[in-house]
C-alpha cells in the first residue's frame, strides 16, 4: 500500500500518524493511505505567492504556453503507467483515456491559444482606449493583469487528472500558482501524475504544490488575491462558498457542481431515423462511461410521450450488451465505481427516484460481474428508470444518483420539453437529437438561460460531435443554478477569471508606454522609414507621412473592369446620385486600400518580411473622382515571438483626403525580422 505524500513549500512531505485507507475499486484491497496532517497550510499560500506567483509573473503568455506544451509531452511519454495505475480506480481503458489524455489534451489546447491568441506580454489590454477629454489629451485603457495570489483547487473523484490539469492549464497560463487537493479516493492517480510533472521541471519552482487529505485550515488564510475552485457535490459547494475567510476578502470562487443534464428527443426522431438511433447510442454511452460518474452525464431523457415505449425497448436491447466487471477483463465495457461507499450513494438516490419512477432495466441485487468479485468491488449494473408523470414528481429533477442511472420522462409538445428542463434548476449541459432545426431553435432559447453548453445533434453533424458528456477546452464548463453558478475552460475566457481587469487614466504618451500599444495623440517619430527597420529597431511611434494621389474617374473604372465588381455606385452616376449614402459615382473601398498601400509601402526587400493581415477596416468618407488621397503609418504595437526569427507589428494606418477628412482607417499586420537591419 502506497503512503501518498504532499508537496508543500518545494518538497514532498508526509502526513503524521496514521491516515485514510483508500481502497481498490474492482478488488477491495488498499491501495493508499492519504493524510495531510501536519501541513502548514498558511505557509503554503505564502510559499506560493512569495516563490511561485513572481517566478511566474516573470515569464510572459508565450513563454507559459511553451511550458505547457512541454510538460504535457512529458506526462504523454509517460502515460502508460497511468493508465496502469488508473485501474484501481474501476475505470476502464476508454474511461482512462478521457481521464489522462483528454488532461494532457487540454494542456496543449491551452499551449496553443497562449501563443496564438495572447500576446507575448505579461498582461493583456481589453479593448480599444476610450478618449476622456475634448482634445484627446486624457485617455484611458482597460488592463488584465494576473491575479498576485494563489489558485487552491478542490477537485473531485471521478477525474483525477483531467480535474487537475484542465484547471492548471488556465491557471499557470495566466501565470498564477496553484494548491491542488485531489478527492482522496483517487489521490494515488493524481499524485503519482503531479510527481512525474514536478520532474519534469517544466514550471518554476513554487507554481504548483499538491495536498493529499483534507485541506485543514486553509481556506483561513485565503485573500483578496487568490482564487478557489471546486468541483463536486452542491452540498460542499455552498459550505466551501460561505467560508468566513472567503466571504470577509471576496475571494474569487468558482464551484462547478453535479447536475441533472437532461438530453431530448425531437418529435422527428422516430425510431426508423438517424436521431433515434444516434440518440440511443448516447444515452448508454453516458450511462456507462466512467460507470456514469460524470458531472456532465445524462440523468435525465427527455422524449415524445410517443416514442417512450420503442425508447425504453432500444435501450434495453442496448443495455443487455453492457459487459460488467474488471476493466482489465477481455470483453469487459463497463468498470466499477469509485469506492463502494459511492455504490452505496448511487443505490440511495435510486431508491429515492424509484419513489415516483419504474426500474425498467438493470438489477441491482441479481447481474453478472465478470473477472472479479462483485461483494469485493464496487459494481453495478446500468439501471434505467421511467417516469411517467414527471411534472407531478419533483425527486426526478432534485435527486441525482451519481453514476450508471438515467430516468426517462415523456413531454408533450416543444414547451413542455422546454419547462421539464428547466426543472433541472441550472445545469452543465443539455443536448437535443432533431434534425428539426426549428425545434432546436425553440428549445435553444427556451432553455439556454439555464444551461453552461446545449449541443443539438442530427446526422449533419453526428460524424465530428464530441458527444454530450465531452467538455471541450475551447468551450465554456460550467453552469447556472444547481450547476455552481462558475465558468472554467472556455479557451482564453478561462485565463481571464485569473486575471484583474483596471482601467487605467492619463495622457497618451504614458498610457502607451504603460500598454505597449501606442495610442494617438501619444508621440511619432519619423525618420528612416519603418519598413526599413527590424523588430528591435522598430518603436512604437514611428511613423511616415506619404505623399498623395488623386482619384480619376479612369481608375475607378479599370479597378471596375480588372476586378468584376461593377456595382452601380462606382459605374452609375444616375443610380449613385440616388443613394443617399454618395450622392454620385464614387470608389470602390478597397481602391482605396490599395491605392494607400502603393503610398506607404517601402518596395525593396528589407525586414519586413510578409502582410498578413488588416484588421477593424472602416470606409468612413465616400471617395469620388478628383479626391485626394495621403496615408500616415504609424507603428502601433509589436507582438515578438520566442520561437521564430520574427514578431507581429501592428500599423495603425489612416487615409484621409484633401479636406484632411478620414477615408478610411484600420490596422495593418506585417511579420516583421528579427536581427540587424540591412
Amino acid at each position: 500500500m502506497n503512503k501518498l505524500n504532499s508537496y508543500a513549500c518545494g518538497h514532498w512531505q508526509a502526513g503524521q500518524g496514521a491516515g485514510a485507507v483508500m481502497l481498490h475499486a474492482v478488488t477491495g484491497a488498499p491501495v493508499a493511505e492519504v493524510n495531510s496532517s501536519g501541513l502548514e497550510f498558511g505557509a503554503m499560500l505564502d510559499y506560493g505567492r512569495k516563490v511561485g506567483g513572481p517566478a511566474l509573473r516573470k515569464l510572459g503568455f508565450h513563454d507559459r504556453a511553451m511550458r505547457l506544451k512541454a510538460l504535457a509531452a512529458y506526462l504523454q511519454e509517460r502515460k502508460e503507467e497511468f493508465y496502469e495505475l488508473s485501474r484501481a480506480t474501476g475505470a476502464t481503458r476508454t474511461d482512462s483515456w478521457v481521464d489522462i489524455e483528454g488532461g494532457i489534451g487540454t494542456l496543449l489546447s491551452y499551449a496553443g491559444k497562449g501563443r496564438r491568441e495572447l500576446p507575448n506580454a505579461g498582461f493583456v489590454l481589453d479593448g480599444n482606449p476610450e478618449v476622456l477629454g475634448k482634445t484627446g489629451a486624457f485617455v484611458a485603457q482597460h488592463i488584465l493583469t494576473p491575479l498576485q495570489g494563489v489558485a487552491v483547487h478542490i477537485n473531485a473523484f471521478n477525474f483525477p487528472c483531467w480535474g487537475m490539469l484542465e484547471k492548471l492549464a488556465v491557471n499557470l497560463l495566466a501565470g498564477v500558482p496553484a494548491i491542488v487537493k485531489p478527492a482522496s479516493q483517487t489521490a494515488y492517480l493524481t499524485e503519482l501524475m503531479f510527481r512525474r510533472m514536478i520532474e519534469s521541471g517544466a514550471f518554476p519552482e513554487g507554481a504548483l504544490q499538491l495536498v493529499c487529505g483534507g485541506v485543514g485550515d486553509l481556506l483561513d488564510h485565503v485573500g483578496c488575491q487568490d482564487v478557489v475552485t471546486f468541483t463536486g457535490s452542491a452540498a460542499t459547494g455552498r459550505r466551501l462558498r460561505q467560508h468566513p475567510a472567503i466571504v470577509a476578502n471576496a475571494v474569487r470562487f468558482t464551484m462547478e457542481a453535479d447536475s441533472l443534464n437532461c438530453s431530448i428527443l425531437g418529435p422527428d426522431a422516430t425510431p426508423d431515423s438517424p436521431e433515434f438511433e444516434l440518440y440511443v447510442k448516447e444515452i448508454v454511452r453516458e450511462m456507462t462511461v466512467k460507470a456514469g460518474q460524470k458531472c456532465t452525464a445524462i440523468r435525465r431523457a427527455i422524449a415524445p410521450r410517443a416514442l417512450v415505449a420503442p425508447l425504453i425497448e432500444a435501450l434495453r436491447a442496448r443495455l443487455a450488451k453492457v459487459v460488467v466487471g474488471d476493466p482489465a477483463a477481455e470483453g469487459v465495457t463497463m468498470g466499477a465505481l469509485a469506492s463502494r461507499g459511492q455504490r452505496d450513494e448511487v443505490l440511495g438516490a435510486v431508491r429515492r427516484i424509484a419513489g415516483a419512477a419504474q426500474l425498467v432495466s438493470g438489477d441491482p441485487e441479481r447481474f453478472a460481474v465478470v473477472g472479479a468479485d462483485a461483494g469485493k468491488g464496487a459494481f453495478l449494473p446500468p439501471l434505467l428508470l421511467h417516469c411517467a408523470d414527471p411534472k407531478a414528481a419533483a425527486v426526478v429533477h432534485e435527486v441525482e444518483a451519481f453514476g450508471p442511472v438515467s430516468t426517462i420522462m415523456p413531454y408533450d409538445g416543444a414547451a413542455d420539453a422546454v419547462e421539464l428542463a428547466r426543472r433541472g434548476e441550472g445545469s452543465l449541459v443539455g443536448s437535443v437529437f432533431t434534425a428539426d432545426d426549428e425545434f432546436a431553435r425553440e428549445l435553444v432559447f427556451g432553455a439556454a438561460s439555464y444551461h453552461g453548453r446545449l449541443l443539438i445533434v442530427n446526422r449533419d453533424c453526428a460524424r465530428e460531435s464530441t458527444g454530450h458528456g465531452a467538455p471541450m477546452p475551447v468551450l465554456v464548463h460550467g453552469g447556472p443554478g444547481r450547476a455552481g453558478g462558475g465558468e472554467e475552460l472556455g479557451g482564453v475566457r478561462g485565463v481571464m477569471h485569473y486575471l484583474q481587469r483596471t482601467a487605467v487614466q492619463g495622457s497618451p504618451k504614458t498610457l502607451t508606454r504603460i500598454g505597449e500599444r501606442w495610442i494617438p495623440g501619444a508621440p511619432t517619430r519619423q525618420d528612416v522609414h519603418p519598413f526599413r527597420k527590424t523588430l528591435e529597431e522598430l518603436e512604437l511611434g514611428d511613423t511616415v507621412v506619404t505623399g498623395k494621389r488623386t482619384v480619376t474617374l479612369d481608375d475607378i473604372e479599370h479597378f471596375a473592369r480588372f476586378t468584376g465588381d461593377i456595382f452601380y455606385a462606382h459605374m452609375d452616376e444616375a443610380a449613385a446620385k440616388a443613394n443617399p449614402f454618395f450622392g454620385g459615382r464614387v470608389a470602390h473601398g478597397y481602391y482605396i486600400v490599395s491605392i494607400a498601400a502603393g503610398l506607404f509601402v517601402e518596395p525593396n526587400p528589407g525586414p519586413v518580411l510578409a502582410n498578413y493581415g488588416v484588421d477593424n477596416l472602416r470606409f468612413m468618407t465616400p471617395v469620388r473622382p478628383g479626391d485626394t488621397l495621403q496615408v500616415t503609418l504609424t507603428c502601433k504595437q509589436k507582438n515578438p515571438r520566442i520561437t521564430e526569427n520574427y514578431g507581429e507589428v501592428r500599423w495603425d494606418t489612416t487615409v484621409v483626403n484633401q479636406d484632411g477628412k478620414v477615408v478610411a482607417q484600420y490596422e495593418v499586420l506585417t511579420m516583421v525580422a528579427k536581427g540587424s537591419a540591412k
